[in-house]
């Protein structure tokens, strides 16, 4: 093989050779010499059409194929449907929305084929005498497009395939692919191709959208100075942007008309009358549309696309019907939850943080609402906190953009505090209230509402999936279901007193509460009740970290980073809400946790079911503990922390749920379980460094809980979540009695000591642990007597059914 292409290119070599000796020979006569030299220039020329040729062959391969354009020819984005039928979203490739050709303005296509392609209906994809005309003026300097609409829409729609750089190999394959889509396109359908995949800026792609961006209405309403400007773009869309450059926006538009008058598609005379008219424009951005659901869409397209990829499917372009767990009534009021009262919430840290003075104006939210409009929000906060408004400049983009620039600190840091509009925008950033919020069922685990943040277009940060932050009192759950577990019963007394834990590094944790300690004695469900601190690092020793960790993990926090240490029991280590609401879950399933369900289907575009999802159960505490959970939590919403939840919102169900509050009063969480729904939020600030001030605004009791406690109200009252449903009760043993009365002989009420109590020590010998040892056994006895009791109870009731049915035979 090498041997031949030896040969055929020393043949080569020796012809041209020829040519050129006698080209360059003076001895021979002109005629001859020039007839040698034009041979040459042909004979070279041969060669490099054969070379290019081959090299087209060669990429023929590298285009798309038919089986592509006719799948792009009938390229159908995925759709999401909510639970109750509804259409959520869209996963569109691009901020578009597809246009049948006979719902576009027929100016658009007058203006288009008389401008970019006036032979559009006569030649077969490729102009050869446009394209050397175009690369005659591209080599003098003066650059004119040579594609047909064709080769352009070759370019809009594989421009990973052929690419955008000005190469000879992305204009061969750029011909190739424009002279298969003639093939596989009519023409009819190559304009419709072509109008709704052009890029027009700001995100707008497609004629459609490109109506509603700059002239506020659809495609079809376009008029003919509206269509002549919007084609006139096409040649530069920056350059001729009519937003930022009205003036070359009307003098391209107008070489559109005239184009139009050129091949009678306008006439002179509308043309003189209409040419001197400004651009008028009534511009608006095309947010794409995300539906009311938006934080959980994104979530959403991530997990569907490494779906899509493991399975061979394409999101933007096979037509999935996913169906998602979300129900768009609840759904719409969680948003109006969150929207309501984080509107109120705002309020209350504008005001609060206006005056210098520290004092609480009101429990209700409607007062602060009321004075908002007479105080100058945050005036105090950043009148006092000029070390943080430095800090903030220094982190945000532009300060870093500028140092990147080489602009000294500290000219760039007092440019940017003089500069108004500057520090207004931060400041509006730093001091807007977030919140996240979402609603999980735990029959199924389906996924009912979720909320990001309070506006996706402002903040599209999630809160829910996204934001880990410390959840506060919301982990002591863990503690106590770790403890009872291990065998420790709710009624277990504890002394409220002062505890010093010592560390590995040989530093004390000393934990404290809001109010000082009684120095009585409470047991362990008073401790979760009115969720205090001293008791719950008692309850921790129970256990040790290690295993509460452990046990938060299997129950749903399972993402985040738990850090084995006694300050874990208050919830130290930073997590989501997400994360938390599934722990929860797995309370309110009685044990058994369950991965939360975003989708229960997919099918393809005929309504094939390609893949069904559920979630799997794995039990992991004991349906007892949960059930002890679930009272001792029962017990916080009626005479604890979370006790707004029914004297606020009026709420009578049967509910349990836990608040948490952080320091400086940073986070507030608050979460709420029922037989048929988990309801978590946060609210918070998204910079740690900024906080609500009062100690009482500041409690997700009065906070967070406000976002649950609206939205359960309504979907209560609106009875797309039955009120009447209970838990089952934990089940009560005589011999939990019989414990009491020997605590109350053995553990008599103490009074406040006078040092700080040491941590209690484990030992073998205390009567009251042998004590709580053999009542463990004892209660274990008692609850198999009871289950074989129900069982026996089962047969004979099922025994009774088949002699009834039998009788009448």
């Amino acid at each position: 093989m090498s041997q031949a292409i030896a040969s055929i290119a020393e043949a080569l070599y020796r012809r041209i050779r020829r040519y050129t000796v006698i080209a360059l020979n003076p001895a021979e006569r002109t005629l001859i010499r020039f007839k040698a030299a034009m041979q040459g220039v042909l004979f070279l020329a041969s060669i490099g059409l054969l070379l290019l040729i081959l090299y087209a062959v060669v990429l023929i391969p590298l285009t798309p194929s038919t089986a592509d354009l006719r799948k792009a020819k009938s390229e159908k984005p995925s759709v999401l449907i909510s639970s109750d039928g509804k259409q959520l979203a869209v996963f569109n490739r691009l901020n578009r929305e597809w246009t049948p050709i006979n719902r576009v303005a027929p100016h658009v296509v007058n203006a288009l084929i008389a401008t970019e392609d006036h032979r559009f209906y006569q030649h077969r994809g490729v102009e050869p005498m446009r394209m050397a005309v175009g690369a005659v003026r591209a080599l003098i300097g003066d650059p004119e497009g040579g594609s047909t609409l064709t080769q352009q829409l070759a370019r809009n729609m594989f421009p990973d395939e052929i690419g955008r750089q000005r190469t000879v190999t992305r204009k061969i394959k750029e011909i190739i692919t424009a002279l298969k889509i003639e093939q596989a396109y009519t023409k009819r359908e190559i304009l419709e191709s072509y109008l709704n995949t052009v890029p027009f800026l700001y995100n707008a792609f497609g004629i459609e959208m490109a109506a509603r961006t700059y002239f506020d209405k659809p495609a079809s309403k376009l008029s003919l100075l509206e269509s002549a400007t919007l084609v006139g773009m096409l040649k530069g869309t920056s350059y001729y942007n009519p937003v930022l450059n009205p003036e070359r926006a009307v003098k391209r538009r107008n070489v559109v008309l005239s184009q139009m008058v050129k091949h009678k598609l306008l006439s002179q005379e509308s043309f003189d009358a209409i040419k001197a008219r400004p651009v008028v424009l009534d511009f608006e951005r095309q947010q794409e549309a995300l539906g009311p659901a938006p934080h959980f869409t994104q979530q959403l397209r991530k997990w569907l696309i490494e779906w899509a990829d493991r399975n061979d499917y394409n999101i933007y372009q096979d037509g999935l019907i996913v169906y998602t767990t979300i129900d768009t009534r609840m759904q719409a009021l969680a948003n109006r939850a969150v929207n309501r009262q984080m509107e109120a919430l705002q309020a209350v840290a504008d005001v609060e943080w206006a005056s210098s003075a520290e004092r609480l104006l009101s429990t209700s939210t409607s007062a602060y609402v009321e004075r908002r409009a007479r105080v100058q929000k945050f005036s105090h906060f950043w009148n006092s906190r000029t070390d943080l408004m430095n800090a903030f400049i220094r982190e945000s983009p532009s300060y870093r953009r500028a140092i990147n620039e080489g602009v000294e600190p500290e000219q760039i840091l007092t440019q940017l505090r003089n500069d108004p509009d500057f520090i207004l925008r931060l400041k509006d950033q730093k001091t807007r209230l977030e919140a996240g919020f979402i609603a999980i069922d735990p029959v199924n685990a389906h996924v009912k509402a979720w909320v990001g943040s309070r506006d996706f277009g402002t903040d599209q940060y999630d809160h829910v999936g996204q934001a880990r932050r410390q959840p506060g009192s919301t982990f002591k759950p863990f503690v106590y279901g770790a403890a009872l577990e291990k065998g420790m019963s709710p009624s277990k007394q504890f002394l409220d007193a002062p505890v010093d834990i010592p560390l590995s590094n040989g530093s004390v944790w000393r934990p404290a509460d809001i109010v000082a300690p009684s120095g009585r004695m409470m047991s362990a469900r008073d401790g979760l009740v009115y969720s205090k601190n001293t008791i719950t690092a008692r309850v921790m020793l129970e256990t040790g970290p290690g295993q509460i960790a452990s046990l938060a993990q299997k129950m749903g926090v399972n993402q985040s980073r738990l850090d084995p240490v006694p300050s874990l029991s208050l919830g130290t280590s930073p997590v989501t809400l997400f994360e938390m609401t599934t722990a929860y879950l797995t309370i309110a399933s009685r044990g058994e946790y369950r991965k939360p369900v975003l989708v229960t289907r997919i099918t393809d575009k005929a309504g094939n079911t390609l893949a069904t999802f559920d979630s799997k159960r794995q039990a992991v505490i004991s349906g007892e503990t949960a059930d002890q959970l679930i009272d001792m939590m029962r017990g916080a919403v009626n005479q604890g922390t979370g006790q707004w939840l029914r004297s606020r919102f009026g709420i009578r169900a049967d509910v349990a749920g836990k608040t948490g509050t952080t320091q400086d009063n940073t986070d507030g969480w608050f979460i709420l379980m029922h037989p048929r729904l988990v309801a978590g939020s946060w609210v918070g600030f998204n910079d740690a460094r900024v906080s609500m001030r009062s100690t009482h605004w500041g409690q997700g009791a009065h906070n967070a809980l406000l976002l649950v406690g609206d939205f359960c109200q309504q979907a209560f009252n609106a009875r797309l979540v039955d009120p009447a449903l209970q838990f089952s009760k934990p089940s009560e043993s005589i011999f939990d009695d019989i414990l009491h009365v020997f605590r109350r002989i053995f553990e008599p009420d103490h009074n406040p000591p006078a040092q700080p109590a040491p941590p209690p020590k484990e030992t073998d010998g205390s009567v009251l642990d042998t004590l709580d040892r053999l009542l463990k056994q004892m209660r274990e006895v008692e609850k198999t007597y009871h289950e074989w009791r129900q069982r026996v109870e089962d047969i004979a009731a099922s025994i009774r059914k088949f002699i009834d049915w039998i009788n009448p035979l």
